[in-house]
């Protein structure tokens, strides 16, 4: 990681990230490889390469697909990538991926202790991304040309048909929600942030080919 990041998020990325992409199954890669390939030929074209992770409440996995993707961009260079977030219905930022991400060394604030925008930073470099749960098609996402990106498998089954997209890929992971309220629930949603995170460094490695 040659570019400034926060020193914890530093030791997140080398000591945990990076080790773990060794672990991501040659299938998983395949589908993994589509989305960097989308980042690619969208660079090669000179126009950005939007990215918009898509779940059914915008609580959880996509939020934390909006702000790996951000980072590992960030990391690799990918400075025509821009992330973003959405659901099939809105909810709310859950405070417990939003914890998952303050241990994985990100700093999240809420503007005049608003709980519904949070601004979530991983370098002083550059401003930080907004993030708030919100449906898909929300006039803040990208309304055509960009890669949709399916984090759950109930949105992958709703919305067989996303409007304006270029590509759409299916990339579901486990909910951490099942865990909520257990002894398990800190290690659910640290595990989805782990993986989350080791899938989107390769793919933003595998689109600085």
């Amino acid at each position: 990681m040659e570019r400034h990041v926060f020193p914890e998020l530093r030791r997140y990325v080398e000591g945990r990230v990076l080790p773990a992409m060794s672990s991501i199954p040659e299938d998983r890669k395949r589908t993994l490889d589509r989305l960097a390939t989308f980042i690619s030929k969208r660079r090669a074209e000179g126009a950005s390469a939007d990215l918009v992770f898509i779940c059914t409440h915008n609580s959880r996995r996509s939020h934390l697909g909006q702000l790996w993707a951000a980072v590992a961009a960030w990391s690799h260079a990918q400075d025509h990538v821009r992330t973003h977030s959405g659901g099939t219905e809105a909810t709310a930022f859950d405070p417990r991926a939003v914890a998952a991400v303050e241990r994985a060394g990100l700093r999240v604030q809420r503007p005049n202790g608003e709980d519904t925008v949070h601004l979530v930073s991983f370098t002083s470099e550059r401003e930080p991304e907004r993030c708030w749960s919100k449906v898909y098609d929300d006039p803040a996402n990208p309304m055509q040309e960009f890669c949709a990106v399916m984090t759950c498998s109930e949105a992958d089954r709703n919305c067989p048909l996303v409007i304006g997209a270029l590509e759409r890929i299916s990339l579901p992971y486990p909910d951490p929600k099942e865990a909520d309220g257990t002894a398990e629930e800190t290690g659910r949603y640290d595990e989805s942030c782990l993986r989350i995170a080791a899938e989107l460094f390769h793919v933003m490695q595998h689109a600085s080919r």
